[in-house]
């Protein structure tokens, strides 16, 4: 087990009570590069969990609470005139840190939203023509309420395409809650949170999850998942090419967060749902037949899994 993992999980879990699987899910998600949307009702702890992580690494933290007025200079950043330096200068918006809080993204105008595209994508940000470089590590975490439509603008595929994995809390067990108001019974333990990790912890993880070894076998059982879902009849579209990969990197990110250093079929299956899932796009409306969710659950009873000696 890699000890800043450990104490990274440990952190979170000083606010969060219980939730193992979706705090192993998000810091996969940050090993491997990719970004996070958390959905879910509200008062689960989404923009809780968030800050808990953001805490527990000494990273620049910024949040962007999304509004239908919000324009996109108020996420990249603009240039304007000043007076005393008799030219234009750049100020940087909120998009400029490491870990980024988008919080209830789905209030924000298509417009907005668009803006984060390129940042999430390629790590950079191109305004009046001049490409500036956001430092490494860009983490996303993204928010939304999937219930309440009044005033919001659901996010277009080619966004959703570009988040890792797309998580929802879930409510906590009777035990679990009686514990969390215990624990917040007298102060908010989140005020107290000191940082346990940084930025070059974070990125020599995410150069050695690139060693983790996955077996010729298990690679293609991976892309049968995948390109099972393309066959799908109920799915207009099925994972691209992009999800495979991004697939590839979640499973092999995962393993490390488990304290492997080879990948076993129980990572796919683990992480089936939460990366190609939002990925799909369904023949028709909400209302009668399948989720995305279950269809990704009946493909993986469909597919084989093959029995081999999974370790290098």
């Amino acid at each position: 087990m890699e000890e800043s993992i450990q104490r990274i999980r440990e952190n979170i879990q000083k606010v969060i009570v219980g939730k193992e699987t979706i705090i192993d899910f998000l810091l996969t998600a940050l090993v491997a590069g990719g970004h996070v949307l958390l959905e879910d009702v509200p008062g689960t702890g989404k923009t809780v969990l968030a800050k808990s992580l953001a805490k527990s690494l000494s990273m620049q933290f910024s949040r962007i609470q999304f509004t239908p007025d919000l324009l996109p200079a108020d996420v990249t950043g603009l240039h304007y005139y000043n007076q005393k330096q008799g030219e234009f200068v750049f100020r940087a918006g909120p998009v400029f840190a490491n870990v980024l809080l988008a919080d209830e993204i789905n209030r924000a105008t298509p417009r907005t939203q668009s803006s984060l595209l390129e940042c999430m994508e390629e790590g950079q940000v191109t305004i009046d023509g001049e490409t500036r470089r956001l430092e490494p590590p860009f983490f996303v975490i993204a928010t939304q309420n999937p219930i309440e439509t009044a005033g919001t603008y659901p996010l277009p595929e080619a966004q959703m395409d570009r988040f890792l994995m797309q998580l929802a809390m879930g409510y906590p067990t009777k035990e679990e809650e009686l514990q969390l108001l215990d624990r917040f019974l007298t102060e908010n333990p989140l005020t107290q949170l000191a940082a346990v990790s940084g930025r070059e912890e974070v990125e020599r993880l995410r150069q050695k999850s690139l060693s983790v070894y996955v077996h010729p076998a298990l690679m293609c059982y991976l892309l049968d998942v995948v390109r099972e879902s393309r066959e799908e009849k109920e799915a207009v579209n099925g994972v691209s090419p992009r999800g495979s990969l991004a697939f590839l990197r979640a499973v092999r990110a995962y393993a490390l967060v488990k304290g492997r250093n080879y990948v076993v079929p129980e990572d796919i299956k683990d992480l089936a749902v939460p990366v190609l899932a939002h990925r799909m796009v369904l023949a028709r409306s909400l209302g009668g037949g399948k989720s995305k969710q279950q269809l990704i659950r009946q493909i993986l009873e469909r597919v084989p899994v093959p029995t081999e000696d999974w370790n290098v």
